[in-house]
Formats: structure tokens, C-alpha cells, sequence
């Protein structure tokens, strides 16, 4: 069991999400998703859609809990805005993969109990206003999936 522990970051991060160990079991995933979803440009890091996402798919085989999928697909939709706010890109399937990740993020929220959604959904309602900056019809889209998933009408369940 050592030698999988010691055998990478990834390893680590699953075990301890996996057995609860730890005070904030989503922080290594986050941090990932922080890394390829918003990287230092200035350092010559590379963006990569797949590995922010593989961060998150790393979480669901570990664990999975609805609120932890819930909190990474938010903040990835989070770092992504920082991300765009801070530099000038324009490439398609950066904005194609928000635009999927804030659809996920709606579903994840919805799959949490009622208790737990406001914050969530306030969270993504700010990223809504967020997009009119993008471009790309982004705003559109955003709009367009939160009115389909009408977050206002699951708020009693």
C-alpha cells in the first residue's frame, strides 16, 4: 500500500478521497483542474482540457460524492472565466468544454439535495454574468442550458 501511496500525486490524492483522509480531500483534485484549466502563461504551461477534466474524473473513481462533482465542475467553470478574464484566446474547443462542464455542473448540483443547492446555484448564476465578456455566444448557451434545467423550480424537492 506504501509503494501505490508513494508511486505518484494521483495515487495520493485518490487514496486519501477514497478513505476520507485529510481535512480537504477535493483540494489535490482542485488544484489539478486549477493547473490545465488556468495555467501560467508567463511560465509557458500549456492549457489541456483533457487533464483538467481527468482531475475531476479522477475524483468520481475515487470517491464520487454529488457534492464534491458538484464543487469540481463549478469551480473548473470558475477557473475557465478567471482564466478568459485574464488573457485574450480564442480557441473554439476551450469554450465547446465550458460550455459542457457548466452543463455537468447543473446536473451535479441538481443531484445534491435541496439543502445543499443554493449556494451551488448561486455560484453558477454569478458564471452566467461572467460570460457576457466571452464571446463566442457562450452567454447564450449558458443562459440556454440554466433556463432547460430550470434550477428555480427544483429548489423545493
Amino acid at each position: 500500500m506504501q509503494d501505490l501511496y508513494t508511486a505518484s500525486k494521483e495515487n495520493q490524492a485518490f487514496l486519501h478521497a477514497r478513505l476520507g483522509l485529510g481535512h480537504d480531500q477535493l483540494q489535490p483534485f482542485k488544484a489539478s483542474v486549477s493547473r490545465w484549466i488556468s495555467p501560467d502563461l508567463m511560465k509557458g504551461e500549456p492549457v489541456s482540457v483533457s487533464k483538467a477534466k481527468k482531475a475531476i474524473a479522477d475524483y468520481k473513481k475515487a470517491i464520487g460524492r454529488p457534492d464534491g462533482m458538484a464543487e469540481l465542475a463549478i469551480f473548473y467553470c470558475e477557473e475557465a472565466f478567471g482564466f478568459l478574464e485574464s488573457c485574450s484566446i480564442e480557441d473554439e474547443s476551450y469554450f465547446a468544454a465550458l460550455i459542457r462542464m457548466y452543463e455537468r455542473s447543473l446536473e451535479f448540483v441538481l443531484s445534491v439535495s435541496p439543502a445543499e443547492r443554493p449556494t451551488y446555484l448561486q455560484r453558477l448564476d454569478k458564471l452566467r454574468s461572467r460570460a457576457n465578456h466571452v464571446g463566442w455566444a457562450v452567454e447564450e448557451e449558458l443562459n440556454s442550458l440554466w433556463y432547460a434545467a430550470a434550477p428555480d423550480e427544483h429548489q423545493g424537492e
